[in-house]
């Protein structure tokens, strides 16, 4: 029980932290709306190209990618808050009291995966106004913002890491806009793998993102719901998580200690 107080407690000073600084949450959410309102806008005519998804639209196919951006995007900024933690004497302050170790983390994590959640939600309801539609309905809804925040879970411990690493908030920008850029572009988030180069073909076969946004996809395309891409998707997320869970852990109890 203590766990879970201690988690809820420091889930609500961050989510607190969070709005009074809005503008945070702001700057987050403008690139993908810029990607959402005028990317899909300028290649709207992809559909007509041959290898084009059939009868669907640029809006209803770059969608899943644009929400998967900012998921990852998001997720890599976490770090952020640890360092200023670190650097403003907070953290050497909670680690003197009782408070339990593990939900100085869980607080933060979950703090992240609500902001994304929330995020996508926005970014969903303005592309629905655009014409967007989810063709598996309100299960295929919720599924989606499950994936996308166990996404965004997952690769939040790589900047907290890099935070905790560093102590430089430089740094979780610089290593998080280096990963973001090139991931996202060598994945199938905004053209289908049939547009790519054979050597950017074989990196989006391994890359994560084209997972989560091939499963995140077929929930919103109709006549496309597998569900074994969203089985898939979920257990290269859950890896993922491992990893880089096991990281900060390692990490924070050297801070600890």
């Amino acid at each position: 029980m203590t766990l879970l107080w201690d988690t809820r407690n420091l889930f609500i000073r961050a989510l607190k932290k969070l709005t009074r600084n809005p503008i945070l949450i702001f700057f987050s959410l403008f690139q993908p709306i810029i990607f959402l309102v005028l990317f899909t806008q300028l290649f709207h005519d992809f559909n007509l190209l041959p290898g084009f998804p059939p009868g669907v639209s640029y809006l209803q196919f770059a969608a899943a990618g644009i929400l998967l951006q900012n998921a990852f995007s998001s997720a890599l900024q976490s770090g952020t808050s640890i360092v200023d933690d670190l650097n403003s004497g907070f953290l050497q302050k909670m680690l003197v009291t009782q408070v339990a170790r593990p939900a100085i983390l869980l607080g933060r994590l979950l703090t992240d995966a609500c902001r994304v959640t929330v995020q996508s939600i926005i970014i969903l309801a303005l592309a629905f106004a655009l014409g967007f539609r989810i063709e598996s309905g309100i299960p295929g809804f919720l599924l989606i913002i499950f994936i996308i925040a166990f996404f965004g879970f997952a690769w939040s411990g790589i900047s907290l890491a890099i935070g905790m690493r560093t102590r430089s908030t430089e740094t979780v920008f610089g290593i998080g806009f280096t990963l973001s850029f090139p991931l996202l572009f060598m994945s199938t988030a905004l053209v289908p793998v049939s547009f790519m180069p054979t050597w950017m073909q074989d990196v989006s076969s391994v890359n994560p993102i084209t997972y989560a946004v091939n499963a995140v996809r077929d929930l919103s395309l109709p006549g496309y719901f597998s569900l074994s891409a969203e089985l898939t998707a979920l257990g290269v997320i859950a890896g993922i998580a491992v990893v880089t869970m096991g990281a900060t852990l390692y990490l924070f109890r050297k801070v600890v200690s």
